[in-house]
């Protein structure tokens, strides 16, 4: 059974939301943290509901509803996502406000609106969707584990048009702690520069992307997702290289079949060293194409990846913004999505023009 993905809609800080050729007029950003471009949310959400709304709830509201008009469907059979951060804005609010308070006259709605779950049950509030309804927080594998979900659903057959979809959002607090860790660049960057910086650390990033996914192929379907697969902790570069190859095999294709290659690579040397090894053996005369200077890097920025591959497919041409090497073919029919999360967390995604 072939799964189509049929609509897409996608939040970021480049303006995906407003339709038109992709990253016709990428932004480009000179610091250490990127926000979301923010569209006029009030075509989606009521304006009384808006003000209550944390930033990722609106981003995957608005996500998600550009993905079924994008498809034509008005209510999905079932609604899954993935995010590893969860609702950072309310936590950090209900946080200050207990500690500021010392815990006394609390009230609970930055509470219950910071769980994880909280953007997929606003959806199907807003839809009116009774359906199956669930969220995945598996850090770098939330949006895939999304994805696996959805297909096995719609492989048994208990559903026919399911809205999977990923999203994480950056705060002030979130940003203040990961830096600690040494994740991000201590000085700014420019974005269209990144992808060859000599340094370690990325820049932070956020957003939501969400995917339409069929039985059915529509008239505007323009890829099919073949495959997804997960790899934690590999001890070397050689146990990715052989995932890679199984994976490929696995869905009768090899590294030559590769139209595309697309990459998470980030700008933190130390963690690019790996799709370099990849690219090496597996894809050394392959064009090239990355995303995450463009998003910026968190756990579910594989959507924003899978959001673009699918552009590219559907347009067949790759945005001069997103080439990191090479030259793609005049067709383009295959594109093997490969990301990684902290160098621990590798996920794969196979699609196929339809």
């Amino acid at each position: 059974m072939n799964i189509y993905i049929n609509g897409t809609g996608c939040i970021s800080p480049q303006d995906t939301a407003q339709g038109g050729p992709l990253l016709a007029a990428p932004r480009e950003y000179e610091q250490v943290r990127l926000a979301t471009v923010d569209p006029d949310y009030k075509q989606w959400i009521d304006v009384k509901q808006i003000r209550r709304m944390s930033r990722v709830v609106k981003m995957g509201v608005a996500a998600a509803n550009l993905s079924l008009e994008a498809a034509g469907i008005t209510l999905p059979d079932a609604i899954i996502t993935g995010t590893a951060y969860g609702c950072l804005d309310d936590t950090g609010v209900f946080l200050t406000k207990m500690v500021n308070q010392q815990e006394e006259m609390l009230t609970p709605t930055a509470f219950i609106q910071s769980t994880h779950n909280t953007v997929a049950g606003q959806i199907a509030l807003l839809l009116g969707c009774n359906g199956y309804n669930n969220t995945f927080v598996h850090r770098g594998f939330s949006f895939e584990n999304a994805l696996l979900d959805a297909i096995m659903i719609l492989k048994e057959g208990t559903a026919k048009h399911i809205l999977a979809g990923g999203m994480d959002e950056i705060t002030n607090y979130s940003h203040q702690v990961l830096s600690r860790f040494g994740i991000y660049k201590k000085a700014p960057v420019k974005t269209m520069e990144l992808l060859n910086s000599p340094d370690t650390g990325t820049i932070a990033g956020e957003g939501a992307a969400f995917f339409a996914l069929g039985i059915t192929k529509d008239p505007g379907t323009a890829a099919e997702l073949t495959g997804v697969s997960t790899l934690y902790k590999p001890l070397w570069e050689g146990e990715v290289i052989g995932h890679i190859m199984k994976f490929l095999e696995d869905h009768h294709c090899t590294p030559a079949d590769i139209d595309l290659l697309v990459t998470g690579r980030n700008g933190d040397i130390d963690q690019d060293e790996m799709y370099e090894e990849v690219a090496a053996a597996l894809f050394p005369d392959h064009a090239e194409a990355s995303f995450k200077h463009l998003c910026g890097e968190y756990p579910t920025a594989a959507a924003f990846g899978l959001w673009m591959a699918n552009a590219i497919i559907a347009e067949q041409a790759v945005p001069e913004a997103a080439v990191f090497y090479g030259h793609a073919p005049q067709k383009i029919n295959r594109i093997l999505l490969y990301n990684h999360h902290q160098g621990t967390h590798h996920s794969f995604v196979l699609l196929t023009a339809c």
